[in-house]
């Protein structure tokens, strides 16, 4: 099996530690896991921003980066959403435009390899008790694209649920929108503001130590939201929390 790991923008610039976290955790379960370093952007910030056009040679770009590998893991949903839903839409568009099936035919040869990461640990690999150890109590916010594009479901709670001493409390309102959405939280800050209070409140009502998503988007506009409010709670990406052993704590 030849895993590549799809790091994304923000998790190189800004979470890097997420990466890490990724290979760490595939490479305990036994799976030899690759970097390609011609990988970058997948072209979301543009395709959400209507520049469509602009998105096509980094849809290329991902697929050329990726080429041969059975799996490609994204330690994020809306990265993986953009893959997974967006690509087939801008082949469809390219074709209608009467530009050839070039960029569906790539979509086609890239989507169904791309998987966001608790995606791959429970339907690919079949695993959820992945031998992570996190003495601490965490609350889950299923992030917008994972939940409702990607449809993931239970698998971040599955794997939640199964690391030893980790105490997982719910969320109230926990499918709401954090109100970051990317451009939306700069061209309507008001709005996302209000809805990150939302969010932020309904955590510290919560009385968890840690909150913990699959997209380190969504934890940057939370975590600053709590920051700002003085709490004490500490964002987290799944994946560190899956990593996390005994021997080696996070």
């Amino acid at each position: 099996m030849r895993v590549a790991l799809f790091v994304t923008c923000i998790n190189d610039a800004l979470y890097p530690r997420t990466g890490q976290a990724v290979v760490t955790l595939l490479e305990r379960l036994g799976v030899q896991v690759d970097f390609p370093e011609a990988q970058s952007c997948c072209g979301q910030p543009q395709f959400n921003t209507g520049y469509r056009h602009a998105t096509e040679p980094l849809v290329h770009r991902y697929a050329a980066a990726f080429e041969g590998y059975d799996h490609i893991v994204v330690p994020s949903g809306s990265c993986a959403a953009m893959v997974r839903e967006n690509y087939p839409r801008i082949g469809a568009k390219a074709a209608a435009e009467g530009r050839g099936g070039v960029l569906s035919a790539v979509a086609e040869r890239t989507v169904p390899r791309t998987y966001e990461l608790t995606e791959f640990l429970v339907d690919v690999l079949g695993v959820t008790d992945v031998g992570a150890y996190f003495p601490h109590t965490v609350t889950y916010h299923p992030t917008c694209h994972g939940l409702r594009m990607l449809g993931l479901g239970d698998r971040p709670r599955m794997l939640l649920e199964q690391v030893k001493g980790l105490e997982l409390r719910e969320l109230e309102g926990a499918e709401e929108c954090c109100g970051f959405g990317g451009t939306f939280a700069v061209k309507n800050a008001a709005v996302s503001s209000a809805m990150g209070a939302d969010k932020a409140r309904h955590i510290e009502e919560n009385g968890a130590e840690s909150v913990c998503t699959v997209d380190n988007s969504c934890l940057l506009h939370i975590g600053g939201t709590l920051s700002r409010v003085g709490s004490r709670v500490r964002p987290v990406h799944l994946a560190e929390i899956l990593a996390s052993t005994a021997e080696s704590p996070l």
